[in-house]
């Protein structure tokens, strides 16, 4: 398998997170690169770095000007002075209606909640996992059955001009939006246990990308603004926005048939194409599950996965149960070489 990683993606290390009225310790942590490394590595495959390509990509997805506060927000709060923290985290989450004006009314604007700290070096790694995607892309498109961008921070909740939930540059979409240059038809399936209200914000008014999610009910759960079944997509993309959310404490037959009812939706698209946007924040003793999904349950998604066929790049989002991540993630990847 092609496997696309650069070690730059290891130098954001969250030191804050804030959520449900809470300071929390970071979870979104170079750890998870690691435990998913050391998996690729026991199945004997190769890890590239991928080839820049620049910010052409990224900016097929996102608002200039949010790109340029991603790059700048650190350098700007830290020459202020004064007695900040080291991280970029607003106290105040408010859309402006113009230009916002000085580095607090930025933060307010460009980020959506308090999961998304901007510190020295956030930038530099959400753009080599954002160069990951497009390089899983990129194999894909060339011929390969298969390719993994283990993309981390990751990028799901990533709007198009905002950062949230852990992610600052939407990977999946990113890659979705490189594959659509040879592809008609692309298929991007979530199966992280969050909705990912980023893919569906930047493909909501599309029939070209078809977005399907399976996640954890959003009343009262991370993204909580979207991921409802009544969300189809908007005019010429009307039925090409597919949500599926489970109870909380579903077990692995209801997700199954969340899986089944999936891929039967994506069949009749008829993609030439999918990306996968996989986490393992499913798995029962992950801190973000709310589901009882257990190691084997990984191989057997990815039998039915493999089985469809199409040719699949597969994006790294979830999954932060440092414990067991690496034998998780084998479990998932060793059916995919073909």
């Amino acid at each position: 398998m092609n496997v696309f990683f650069d070690a730059d993606q290891q130098l954001h290390h969250p030191q804050n997170y804030f959520s449900r009225g809470k300071m929390r310790t970071p979870e979104e942590v170079p750890m998870r690169s690691d435990a998913i490394l050391q998996a690729v590595k026991s199945l004997g495959w190769a890890v590239e770095k991928p080839v820049d390509q620049g910010w052409g990509p990224i900016e097929a997805v996102h608002d200039h000007a949010y790109l340029a506060f991603l790059r700048d927000a650190h350098a700007e709060w830290m020459a202020t002075g004064q007695d900040w923290g080291n991280e970029v985290m607003s106290n105040v989450y408010r859309r402006s209606e113009g230009e916002p004006l000085g580095i607090l009314a930025k933060a307010a604007h460009f980020l959506a909640d308090g999961s998304c700290p901007i510190g020295p070096n956030t930038a530099r790694s959400a753009y080599a996992a954002a160069q990951s995607a497009v390089a899983a892309a990129d194999a894909v498109a060339a011929g390969a059955p298969v390719a993994l961008a283990l993309a981390r921070p990751p990028g799901h909740h990533a709007r198009a001009d905002a950062a949230g939930g852990f992610c600052y540059l939407n990977n999946a979409a990113i890659a979705a939006q490189r594959l659509r240059e040879t592809c008609q038809r692309v298929v991007v399936l979530d199966i992280d246990m969050h909705h990912g209200q980023g893919i569906q914000e930047i493909f909501y008014h599309r029939d070209d990308i078809f977005y399907i999610s399976i996640h954890g009910d959003p009343l009262n759960f991370y993204p909580v603004v979207s991921g409802h079944a009544s969300e189809v997509g908007e005019g010429v993309g009307t039925g090409f926005n597919l949500n599926i959310p489970l109870p909380h404490g579903s077990d692995a037959a209801t997700f199954f048939q969340a899986l089944d009812q999936a891929l039967v939706a994506a069949n009749k698209f008829a993609p030439q194409a999918m990306v996968l946007a996989m986490g393992f924040d499913t798995y029962r003793e992950d801190p973000q599950s709310k589901m009882t999904i257990d190691t084997p349950d990984f191989a057997t998604m990815a039998q039915r996965l493999v089985r469809c066929g199409w040719p699949t790049a597969i994006v790294l989002e979830g999954g932060y149960h440092a414990a067991t991540l690496q034998h998780n993630a084998q479990t998932f990847l060793q059916h995919w070489q073909r």
